[in-house]
């Protein structure tokens, strides 16, 4: 998908109809990633609406010759979503999940390669090597920390970096490339 700059610049001057279009644009797939984080689809049809909210009062801080907006988007969404798990409240609405629940968490990998295809990565993260796949995913789009991921993947810590690292490397030059 091609970045639309003329809707963002039009956003940062003040246009909801901009702004509408971009959320039309982006809300799918960023809700996805806030799912894929959160594993509700209540709290992550919230957080979707606090990202746009955010980004609507932010928007002079975006800057497109810093990067792309998905990415910018992308980034709010995620730490969004992480807030929100490590808040308190999210933390006590946990602590007696149903089972219900666990058939959901089972099933959200479909849902995260049906939005992720949304925004036309899928076929780059596919592409990846399974050790890569592993780390993206614990990283990007379930909000670990990189020492959660380390434990999680039963490697040190430093090894964990190198190798997100190289993933994400490998991940862009096939993305630009």
């Amino acid at each position: 998908m091609e970045q639309p700059n003329d809707l963002i610049l039009e956003m940062q001057n003040g246009s909801e109809k901009a702004f509408s279009q971009l959320y039309t644009m982006y809300s799918e797939a960023i809700q996805g990633i806030i799912y894929s984080i959160v594993l509700d689809e209540e709290t992550a049809e919230e957080l979707l609406q606090d990202v746009f909210v955010k980004v609507w009062n932010n928007a002079s801080t975006y800057s497109i010759e810093k990067g792309r907006f998905f990415t910018w988007l992308l980034n709010i969404a995620r730490n969004t979503a992480i807030d929100e798990t490590r808040s308190k409240a999210f933390k006590n609405s946990r602590k007696n999940l149903s089972t219900t629940n666990f058939v959901d968490i089972l099933s959200s990998s479909d849902s995260l390669n049906k939005r992720t295809n949304a925004i036309g990565i899928k076929k780059f993260v596919d592409a990846l090597k399974p050790a890569c796949i592993k780390i993206i995913d614990l990283l990007y789009f379930k909000g670990f920390t990189q020492a959660e991921a380390s434990k999680t993947l039963e490697i040190p810590l430093g090894t964990l970096k190198t190798r997100n690292r190289t993933c994400i490397n490998e991940l862009r030059v096939m993305v630009l490339g």
